[in-house]
């Protein structure tokens, strides 16, 4: 054998770096290869990096501050194929943290770079993470508006049809935060990405569902948006998918979907028209649903994958499209889902011929508090319409909201009482339901609620139930007129206006006015007049109207300063409306001493009752007095009282008594006339005693009052003018058969002036000496108050004061103008006489009466003699 010779190994080239097997436990030595030549360097560095930032939020703030995200966003537009894998996993990761997002939006190129990895030639891993990274830049609003700017959304919309359930989700969840823009929802339907989205209803993967319904929730935001879901017959598919058991979890996505696609006419007519309708009713309440033309019911079989259909209680597999058994939270959204197509006057007339209405009522009686009060909530609206609101009353939905105004839950209460206030707007067999199950009392309890919402919903309910007479009568007997006054206290603007228009609902009759004067409600009526809210002060303005229809009540508002406040309302050019308007009007035609001191008019319609007085022109800014404050003054210099009260021969003295209603404080020992015994003038003017009798009467009366209980202060009664008393007789007997009203005006001008002194020549009305007798008055009285039959020598406004007060009880109609410098005439409307008896010539013209130089004479208020006569 040979001799074996050894082979020498061949040396390495002299100019290669030996491998070297590097093993790094710093980040920071892992961060400095990624600036090697070597692509193999590069890609492990950036697989380590990944992995590296993957395990928590500290490690990807760790890289940050090593400078890593410069380095990365340059690998990730590498040429080589892993190095840009591996770079786009660690960059996708590492945007996660908030603050490499922020760094990054600081880099222009950073969105684009990350679109130019969705293009299709790239790896199904490079997609999952370059979407996963848009999705977290997405957070923030110029990020999206980055993203859409760089076609991002035609690059999202390919992920959806990737095979890869990563790059959907990630896709998905990028396009949802981008819809959140018009521009991007019209860019998801302009580049045909409905189709994708319900398709992915259909995965196999909850989340990827989840986020598809999301995004076909805001898509259905948009009208074009949704004629193009139409045209995809979306809300058919979107029905099925309520009808499928398995998706329990999922539903409430779907039926929110639902909602936004149902906001338009024709939305809701194509799903009554393919039966999706009736079907989604029919999941909701558990029901079977229709059949379809083949006579079978609609449904889809079970899908293979992850979810399976439910089993029954047998073992079998259940089908979809039986009754489903959804869960609360679905019914509560499908309510709701009602609820917002209704709100259109259209949809609630499809939605009623599919009797949407027995759904929410069947869900009224579910056991879930929350699908109590979607369906209430969606009833309510659907009660807009007066169809809906007779076929509610009629499939008995009046009676589950009556039990639930007893209920602990505040939200269940507000949302009844806001049902039952749309139920019974102008529905008599509503409000009689509401009656008839005993819903009364309890609606009074809610005035006193603290949540303002019920209290204002139930103040509505009674108020429409005032409306039949019966009905307002029962509950006034409940004692609504007390309750309702705590609610016109309240902080709440739409509170305090349900309230006032309550009181102005139930305050209209005598007896509740007076029940509601002894609860001292007006004075908080009053102080609403003063609220910045034009809602509240309409409806308290109503509600002063309403009850100040008697002397009384609008007395005592007075003197809780209404006048004043409705004064300053409307010398206001923005706060004053029509029913402040309405509201003075009425106050003053109920008071007419406040309304002659204010206007210094009266017409005709405005008849002198027993307790009017005249205490001059009102200055500006001064508060109208009463006339007990006028009583209790000491006599002074200032120009006296004029006082009209006659009473009445065939009523005693009780007539010209305040009802209770006012709460009227008593004089005291200073009262009217000074408290001393009153006096009856004659013709002379000599003051004479009265008789004692009703004096023993009263003294008798306290003595018993004294024995039987504490004693109670007498009300104020005004002095009885007997003289005046006198006057109506002699004018009933005399002037009022007259034939004809020139002659009754004629001689009532004739009484008047011989009762005040006779006629007065012209130019010396200075002359006439008045002033002596009213003092001599003023003294035998011990009172500024000055009856006007006692006066026996008067001027202008003594005699017409006298005129009209006459004129009023023999029905000749007639006005009171107070003029300037103690003037004041009455004026008449007459027609002309006609040769034809008892045919006068029409229109009718406007005359004076002159009652002081030639009294019986009629001027022409447009004459020359009428001016005269106005004038000094």
């Amino acid at each position: 054998m040979g001799k074996k010779i050894k082979k020498e190994e061949k040396a390495p080239p002299e100019d290669v770096f030996d491998p070297l097997q590097v093993e790094s436990k710093e980040a920071a030595t892992v961060v400095l290869m990624l600036d090697s030549p070597e692509e193999d360097v590069l890609a492990k560095a950036c697989e380590a990096m990944y992995r590296f930032a993957d395990k928590c939020d500290e490690n990807k703030k760790v890289l940050l501050d090593l400078g890593t995200v410069d380095k990365l966003l340059k690998l990730i537009q590498s040429e080589d194929r892993i190095v840009r894998r591996n770079a786009c996993m660690a960059f996708g990761v590492m945007a996660a943290h908030p603050d490499v997002r922020k760094l990054l939006r600081k880099q222009d190129e950073t969105i684009p770079a990350v679109i130019h990895l969705l293009n299709p030639e790239e790896d199904t891993v490079v997609h999952e993470f370059a979407a996963l990274c848009l999705s977290y830049m997405c957070n923030d609003f110029s990020s999206k508006v980055a993203v859409y700017e760089g076609d991002g959304v035609e690059a999202l919309i390919r992920c959806l049809y990737s095979g890869d359930p990563d790059v959907q989700k990630n896709g998905l969840e990028t396009l949802v935060l981008m819809m959140e823009d018009y521009q991007a929802r019209a860019a998801v339907r302009d580049q045909n990405g409905l189709e994708p989205l319900l398709d992915l209803m259909k995965s196999e993967y909850p989340v990827i569902q989840e986020f598809a319904l999301v995004a076909l929730q805001k898509a259905a935001q948009d009208n074009d948006t949704r004629a193009a879901l139409r045209e995809l017959e979306a809300l058919n598919r979107l029905v099925d998918f309520v009808g499928r058991p398995d998706f329990n979890d999922l539903h409430v996505h779907a039926l929110y979907a639902l909602s936004n696609s149902l906001d338009d006419v024709e939305s809701m007519q194509q799903i009554k028209e393919n039966g999706g309708l009736a079907r989604l009713i029919a999941f909701i309440t558990d029901t079977t649903p229709p059949e379809d033309e083949s006579g079978k019911e609609k449904g889809k079989k079970p899908k293979s994958g992850s979810k399976k259909g439910k089993k029954g209680e047998d073992g079998e597999e259940k089908k979809t499209g039986e009754p489903s058994n959804t869960l609360p939270e679905c019914k509560k959204h499908a309510a709701k889902a009602i609820a917002r197509a209704a709100k259109n006057a259209e949809n609630r007339k499809i939605l009623h011929e599919q009797e949407a209405e027995k759904m929410l009522i069947l869900l009224l009686s579910h056991e879930a508090q929350e699908v109590q009060i979607a369906a209430a909530q969606a009833i309510a609206v659907m009660a807009e319409s007066l169809t809906c609101r007779d076929s509610i009353g009629q499939w008995e939905g009046i009676d589950p909201f009556i039990k639930m105004l007893k209920s602990d839950n505040s939200e269940l209460k507000e949302a009844a009482t806001a049902a039952l206030a749309n139920l019974t707007v102008s529905n008599t067999n509503n409000c009689g339901e509401v009656l008839h199950k005993n819903g009364i009392e309890p609606l009074i309890n809610l005035l006193a609620d603290q949540r303002e919402t019920v209290v204002a919903n139930a103040a509505c309910v009674l108020t429409n139930m005032s409306v039949d007479e019966q009905m307002r009568a029962e509950i006034q007997r409940l004692g609504v007129v007390s309750a309702v006054i705590l609610p016109l206290k309240s902080q709440s603007y739409i509170v305090q206006s349900k309230a006032a228009l309550a009181v102005a609902a139930f305050a209209s009759d005598a007896n509740a006015r007076q029940d509601f004067g002894l609860s001292n409600g007006l004075e908080p009526l009053c102080e609403l007049l003063k609220s910045n809210n034009d809602e509240v002060r309409r409806s308290a303005s109503w509600a002063i109207t309403v009850i100040a229809v008697d002397e009384p009540t609008a007395s005592e508002l007075s003197k809780l300063g209404c006048l004043g406040i409705l004064q300053d309302i409307q010398q206001s050019g923005t706060r004053a409306n029509r029913f402040t308007d309405a509201a003075m009007e009425k106050l003053l035609d109920s008071n007419l001493s406040a309304k002659y001191a204010l206007t210094g008019y009266l017409g005709p319609n405005n008849l002198i009752a027993d307790g009017f007085f005249d205490a001059g022109q009102l200055k500006p800014g001064s508060s109208f007095r009463t006339l007990e404050d006028y009583c209790k003054d000491d006599v002074n210099q200032k120009r006296p009282i004029l006082l009209v009260n006659p009473g009445s021969s065939a009523l005693d003295v009780k007539a010209v008594t305040p009802t209770p209603s006012v709460d009227i404080k008593p004089r005291g020992s200073a009262g009217s006339i000074r408290a001393r015994t009153p006096v009856k003038s004659s013709k002379d003017g000599k003051a004479k005693p009265r008789e004692k009798s009703a004096e023993k009467s009263r003294q008798s009366t306290k003595e018993k009052q004294e024995k039987e209980e504490p004693i109670e202060e007498s009300t104020f009664v005004p002095p009885v003018d007997d003289m005046l008393r006198k006057y109506v007789d002699m004018v009933t007997e005399k002037v009022l058969p007259l034939g004809s009203m020139k002659e009754q005006v004629v001689a009532l001008a004739e009484f008047v002036a011989d009762r005040m002194g006779g006629a007065i020549e012209k130019g010396q009305v200075s002359n006439f000496s008045y002033e002596l007798q009213i003092s001599q008055l003023k003294y035998n009285l011990q009172s500024n108050v000055i009856p006007i039959g006692t006066i026996n020598a008067g001027i202008h406004y003594h005699r017409s004061i006298l005129f009209k007060a006459l004129a009023d009880r023999i029905a000749v109609p007639c006005s009171l103008v107070r003029g300037e410098y103690n003037r004041a005439w009455n004026e008449v409307m007459l027609c002309d006489e006609t040769t034809t008896p008892g045919a006068p010539k029409y229109p009718p013209k406007s005359y004076i009466v002159d009652l002081i130089h030639h009294p019986g004479d009629l001027l022409r208020t447009d004459s020359m003699e009428a001016s005269f006569y106005q004038k000094i």
